[in-house]
């Protein structure tokens, strides 16, 4: 189904575990009934105590790029709220954090019960173990990753090299695959391939401050969207964080994507 102007792919999956079809894999076939995106009149990007959005174009293809320093707001990540029950909506994070959430997206991949299926880290508690586990979609196209905050600092770190170092993570989620890996584009993503889906990730600068959040407009192959993140957003590594359910909040470009129930979330919260 089509949301927005070329949205395709919100829709509400059977039960059971999804981890993103492979590169090569189509996605399961959308119902009718499927939500769609809202969008309000607003189109700029406005900053907000070091939170900003905006839109971008590269070779051809439109985002929407979300940018924090760290030094000025928090990047946190969020599965359940005050009732214990998993936020499930970006709608329903919006509400309880009110206005100092500058934006909010998906924050990688769950199961059929709204858990993370990897690492989750949220206020210094693991509450998911690593998953090292080989297996189906894109989660286990290895090498994958953890995208981590700690204090006013951010990385993205191949899952072993995580492991190994154990920093001090306030907040980390796993998901996969590694898109940018030390400025190469991971081995198993090819140029441009058959696989076309709306598309989210997550890179961090080399000033280690500067988190950077981006979502395809329309869908988008593997390739192309790690190279917007290593050639236009300089993100010397990134990690993708979901295709076809991938939604946004970010009120500074009135955007409140709807979508089937989400998992955990990440989001930038302002003082």
């Amino acid at each position: 189904m089509v949301g927005r102007a070329g949205r395709i792919g919100l829709w509400v999956l059977g039960a059971g575990l999804w981890l993103g079809a492979g590169p090569g894999l189509a996605a399961p076939a959308a119902p009718a009934s499927a939500p769609v995106a809202s969008r309000g009149a607003a189109s700029g990007g406005a900053a907000s105590g070091g939170a900003s959005c905006r839109p971008q174009t590269h070779e051809g293809q439109a985002y929407a790029v979300c940018t924090v320093d760290l030094r000025r707001a928090r990047v946190k990540l969020f599965w359940r709220g005050p009732d214990g029950l998993p936020y499930g909506s970006l709608s329903r994070l919006a509400g309880q954090q009110g206005a100092r959430l500058a934006f909010a997206m998906n924050a990688g991949m769950y199961d059929n019960g709204l858990s993370p299926v990897g690492l989750y880290v949220e206020d210094g508690r693991e509450l998911k173990a690593a998953n090292t586990a080989n297996g189906p979609g894109n989660f286990h196209l290895k090498p994958n990753g953890v995208f981590y905050v700690a204090g006013d600092r951010a990385g993205v770190l191949e899952t072993g090299r995580y492991l190994k170092a154990r920093p001090r993570a306030e907040f980390a989620t796993q998901s996969g695959p590694m898109l940018v890996i030390n400025n190469r584009i991971h081995p198993k993503i090819s140029e441009d391939g058959p696989s076309q889906k709306i598309r989210n990730g997550v890179g961090v600068r080399p000033d280690g401050h500067t988190a950077v959040f981006a979502i395809s407009e329309a869908p988008v192959s593997f390739g192309a969207f790690a190279r917007l993140f290593r050639d236009a957003l300089g993100c010397p590594n990134a990690l993708f964080l979901d295709g076809s359910v991938s939604s946004l909040y970010a009120p500074s470009l009135g955007r409140q994507d709807l979508s089937r129930p989400l998992g955990p979330l990440v989001g930038a919260v302002t003082p």
